[in-house]
């Protein structure tokens, strides 16, 4: 009985198997947002001349008086034209990322625990820039609200 048991469980076996990789399937969390630009992006230099381009996108839901915002820091490690084109968008441009994500465990300078979303950019496309900077609102914190959705 145990004998068919584990025949039984090894002929389904290779149908879930990755047959492109010998290597173990590695742990990975993904995130796509579609939002504004909260701020325009700017460069970072981590060490020596390793760079990488941090901006903050808001996605919104709800409707009226019940309308949150959900803001989210990205990493990009672009290079070249590409880079340049990134620190070349306006705050408030309407763009699509797909990202890596981790969360991240911390104590801070006060002793107490905190978790931080790390988001690292592996694709983005700006979808729209804004019309008008009349159209552009900030909010207290400064970050970038779009006036039709306010």
């Amino acid at each position: 009985m145990f004998t068919s048991t584990f025949r039984a469980s090894t002929r389904i076996a290779p149908s879930v198997a990755r047959a492109f990789s010998t290597t173990p399937r590695a742990s990975l969390a993904r995130m796509s947002i579609v939002g504004r630009l909260g701020v325009t992006p700017e460069e970072v230099t981590l060490s020596g001349d390793k760079t990488l381009v941090r901006y903050v996108v808001g996605s919104s839901y709800g409707k009226g008086e019940d309308k949150k915002t959900s803001w989210f820091r990205v990493a990009s490690f672009v290079e070249g034209k590409q880079k340049d084109f990134l620190l070349s968008v306006p705050k408030g441009s309407l763009i699509h990322v797909d990202a890596d994500a981790r969360m991240e465990t911390f104590t801070d300078n006060e002793g107490i625990k905190r978790s931080n979303l790390s988001l690292i950019a592996r694709n983005f496309d700006v979808i729209s820039r804004p019309r008008y900077e009349s159209q552009v609102e900030t909010n207290d914190e400064g970050i970038v609200q779009d006036a039709h959705q306010a």
